[in-house]
């Protein structure tokens, strides 16, 4: 950090790290060659893209295979199944460019890149077809894909839209510019928040996300226009160094100006994220703003499945002036069988945070479930005698907003790591049953 270029600190100056400059992150910070190799060959994969903020101020490099900022954004060992990591290292090895295309292709698709039917029950359809770059699942929100901001400032190994990042088209959501998404919203007044996600919104020049977001604040029936980032985790000086950092938060003032609320979705996966003063500096200005911040993760193995660990950032979130917001569970793609952990844990690890935290950070709702049909939350496990065991389940938010708030129940299992491994009481609603049963791919 004291190294300095024309005056400025170069970290301060945001630079995409991957995996074309492992070998150099390797020597610097002395990645172990086994774990470098390991995260060259998965890289070819998975996505793989850090920064140095992310290197010298998140991630414990005396032993960054027990780290959780390393899990974070590194691929590790045991992403791929030995029977996928054979495949590619023998298409690797054996030089052939179109084979290791093939078995490149062959794995993503076994990862399942668009869980929860999002291409094929969420994309909305205007006269000309499908709006572009646009998901509507909830009457009251739609999500926008800016194609700008269809990267990010760092690559978290578990994020559900891996598959926007790896230079595959099909695979990809991206809007080039709003105007069939405003249009489409003009003609659908329920619709009360956009929803601008990625990626990473965040990475786009403050003149390119106005050219995208002020259009949609002469729609009047839009309430609240919300921006989903990693960037105060992974590139806080987007707020408060870039050099567009000033117009970035006039843009989020200006939203508030035409009567809109702004509301950042921060993504905070763990307490060290909020660690370094210039995550909180760029917390403090962005509220300045008259935006709000919501905060949310996944619980995530080898990452943050730790009690403590939430309620170290819960707390840190609401001293922040920010609102802890949902803890989800991972959903059905990429590496999940890496970092899924079972719903009893994940409600039990929600349970034991909750109940340290003072009253103002109790906002938090979780575990939750993004299904196909809606948002569950495991509200916790009873017991009944001669019963047995039962998980409490809602939905938070549903497709059919009738299955909204209404208890149901599903056969305790030890196992269990999403609703498709669980099997409901009798006596379900045959709606809430049939929305249920439809679970993932």
């Amino acid at each position: 950090m004291q190294h300095t270029t024309g005056g400025r600190p170069v970290a301060d100056r945001f630079q995409a790290l991957g995996p074309n400059r492992l070998d150099e992150i390797a020597t610097k910070y002395g990645l172990r060659s086994r774990l470098r190799e390991s995260v060259r060959l998965f890289s070819l994969v998975l996505p793989f893209r850090v920064n140095e903020y992310v290197l010298n101020e998140l991630i414990d490099w005396s032993e960054p295979h027990s780290d959780p900022i390393f899990h974070l954004f590194f691929p590790q060992p045991g992403m791929l199944s030995p029977a996928d990591e054979q495949l590619l290292t023998t298409a690797r090895d054996g030089g052939d460019p179109g084979e290791l295309a093939r078995a490149i292709a062959s794995i993503r698709a076994g990862l399942n890149p668009h869980p929860e039917h999002q291409q094929d029950l969420n994309v909305p359809q205007d006269a000309s077809g499908p709006v572009p770059g646009t998901q509507h699942k909830y009457d009251q929100t739609l999500l926008y894909f800016p194609a700008a901001g269809q990267t990010c400032h760092a690559y978290c190994t578990y994020c559900f839209r891996w598959a926007q990042f790896v230079g595959e088209p099909e695979l990809r959501f991206a809007a080039p510019e709003p105007s069939r998404a405003v249009e489409y919203l003009r003609r659908h007044p329920e619709i009360t928040d956009v929803l601008v996600t990625g990626g990473d919104p965040m990475v786009m020049t403050a003149e390119r996300l106005r050219q995208h977001l002020e259009p949609f604040l002469a729609v009047e029936s839009l309430q609240t226009v919300r921006i989903g980032t990693k960037s105060v985790a992974s590139w806080p000086h987007r707020y408060v160094t870039d050099h567009d950092a000033d117009a970035t938060l006039r843009l989020f003032e200006q939203i508030a100006e035409a009567g809109k609320t702004p509301a950042l979705m921060a993504h905070l996966s763990h307490p060290v994220e909020l660690e370094p003063a210039i995550a909180r500096t760029a917390l403090a200005r962005i509220r300045d703003t008259g935006a709000v911040v919501y905060c949310q993760a996944p619980v995530i193995g080898r990452v943050n499945d730790d009690a403590a660990a939430w309620a170290r950032l819960w707390r840190a979130e609401q001293r922040a002036g920010a609102v802890p917001y949902y803890m989800f569970v991972a959903r059905d793609t990429g590496p999940r069988d890496y970092f899924k952990i079972p719903l009893a844990r994940a409600a039990a690890i929600f349970r034991d945070a909750y109940s340290t935290l003072p009253g103002l950070a109790r906002t938090v709702r979780g575990p939750v479930m993004s299904t196909t049909n809606g948002k569950i939350v495991v509200d916790g496990v009873t017991e009944e005698a001669g019963a047995g065991r039962y998980f409490e389940l809602r939905y938070l938010q549903a497709r059919d907003p009738r299955l909204v708030g209404r208890p149901f129940r599903a056969v305790y299992s030890a196992d269990a790591a999403w609703i498709d491994d669980l099997e409901l009481v009798p006596g379900t609603p045959a709606d809430i049953r049939a929305a249920a049963s439809a679970g993932e791919d």
